[in-house]
């Protein structure tokens, strides 16, 4: 049975062969003037026109005097028809193949083929090849079927060759941030970019990653979050900022979570809680109209969930009424040892670095899994919130919502604190949580502190990560991101095949 190896060094001694007659394996000029999808659906105004095809070859067949070719580019597949006499000669200067040479061809290669655009006597659109040229040579197959998920993460540009539902999600998932964006723009908000290394890494609860400036000899924290410097600036006079890109946080793998991956938070000058829930409940519509063109979807466990029509609002429930009624907890009042009773009853561990807000959080995330088509979850209690509102008629309780589905929290969203003196009072219960080995815990900011000190407007503040478009899509946390990290490793062939790389 041929191995790698042997499929590689045949297409080395076609790559050898090649060179040999002179032709150029590897040109920098193509010559495109028409995707291959748009020759197949725009066949009747295109017909009898020439075109030039580029793209990778999926399909060669020979026989005799008559070659068929399927090529592949973004956009789809198209056939080329090459026939004796109407396919030119080998002209090695200017890169031409002609049918003698298409045994030195394989799939997996990239051509390049001008022609007209016709119908085979079998019905199919095809071009007529009159020229065909090698734009690179692959040494390595394209294999027909890869379903094991190690390999498929390990080598995702070869995922997308072969499973083209896969390379077909992260187009929709650039449409999901575009619908994102948008959304914003549309709205009137500006998008700043902000800084990814921070000296205090602030604005949720998450363990950071710590890397080290050579240039200010001074170690900074890869952000976990967008929140601090977007705040910083409505203290500089922007009412409506935003921002997109990746935020870090130095946890576990799970099928919700990546200690990397792409999130999105906005701030709203003059908006409180109320405003945000109204424009969250507009924008998640529109950007799933504007990505899968459906508000009905069908999610892994079956669950389905509908984000209904304009105007509609969707439900709200209660932190502090769930966790009593599911749990015969009081949020404020049961003890330490009653919330981890409870913990164990409900078959959740209990840490003991566990405090009274990673505790009542477990419970709360065990009760969410039920929570299929989108609500919002209030009454957030202000201990396990240090950067929110607290509500006028109830101050131990925020004014926050997250917007719940599909048995995950999507996104969290409150009234910002402003008062710079509440402000550096909760960070320092933060640090207390800290100090006693919390280190999910927000540090103290005095910097931020200093800000507010300037004055921040009242606003709304609003974040989400792809966790949505994981989620909508029906795929765990690494399918929905192209280049999942791995630990590292490389397979024996590649050391075989590379014996002077110290790997």
């Amino acid at each position: 049975m041929a191995t790698l190896k042997d499929y590689r060094d045949e297409r080395l001694r076609k790559l050898k062969e090649l060179k040999e007659l002179g032709v150029d394996p590897y040109p920098a000029d193509s010559h495109r003037t028409h995707n291959a999808g748009d020759v197949v659906t725009k066949f009747d105004e295109l017909e009898g026109q020439m075109a030039t095809v580029a793209g990778r070859i999926v399909g060669i067949r020979k026989f005799g005097k008559l070659a068929f070719i399927v090529l592949r580019d973004i956009s789809g597949d198209i056939q080329l028809f090459l026939q004796d006499g109407k396919i030119g000669q080998l002209e090695a200067t200017k890169g031409h193949l002609g049918l003698n040479e298409i045994s030195l061809l394989d799939t997996g290669d990239f051509i390049e083929s001008t022609g007209e655009i016709i119908k085979s006597k079998t019905g199919e659109i095809s071009i007529a090849s009159e020229t065909l040229r090698l734009l690179t040579k692959a040494l390595r197959p394209i294999p027909t079927e890869l379903t094991n998920k190690e390999e498929r993460f390990r080598r995702r540009y070869v995922d997308m060759n072969v499973n083209q539902d896969v390379r077909e999600r992260f187009v929709r998932r650039s449409k999901f941030w575009q619908a994102t964006r948008n959304f914003l723009n549309n709205n009137n908000f500006t998008e700043i970019n902000i800084p990814v290394l921070e000296v205090t890494a602030g604005g949720a609860d998450a363990t950071p990653f710590i890397t080290h400036m050579d240039a200010l000899d001074q170690d900074f924290f890869l952000r976990i979050s967008h929140e601090l410097p977007l705040k910083r600036l409505l203290v500089a006079g922007y009412e409506k900022v935003f921002d997109i890109g990746a935020r870090f946080r130095n946890e576990n793998y799970s099928d919700e979570h990546l200690p990397e991956h792409v999130a999105m938070e906005w701030y709203w000058a003059y908006a409180d809680w109320r405003d945000g829930m109204s424009m969250t409940e507009d924008m998640i519509r529109f950007i799933v109209d504007n990505t899968w063109g459906t508000r009905k979807f069908t999610l892994a466990d079956g669950s389905e969930v509908d984000f209904g029509s304009d105007g509609e609002h969707f439900p709200q429930i209660s932190f502090v009424d769930v966790l009593k009624s599911e749990y015969g907890i009081d949020v404020f009042s049961s003890s330490i040892e009653d919330i981890a009773t409870k913990l164990k009853s409900e078959g959740l561990e209990v840490e003991k670095q566990d405090n009274r807000q990673r505790s009542l959080d477990k419970l709360w995330k065990k009760y969410r899994k039920n929570l299929a088509s989108p609500v919002f979850l209030v009454d957030m209690p202000t201990f396990m919130q240090p950067l929110a509102k607290v509500q006028p008629e109830n101050r131990e309780l925020t004014e926050q919502f997250n917007l719940v589905f599909g048995g995950s929290e999507m996104c969290k969203a409150f009234s910002e604190l402003n008062d710079p003196v509440d402000q550096y009072n909760r960070f320092l219960e933060q640090q207390t949580m800290r100090d006693s080995g919390d280190n999910e815990a927000q540090m103290m900011d005095i910097d931020y502190v200093e800000a507010l000190e300037y004055a921040m407007p009242p606003a709304c503040g609003f974040g989400f990560s792809e966790r949505i478009f994981w989620s909508l899509e029906g795929v765990t946390a690494r399918e929905g991101v192209p280049f999942p990290q791995l630990r590292s490793e490389v397979d024996e062939t590649t050391r075989e095949l590379y014996p002077d790389i110290k790997l």
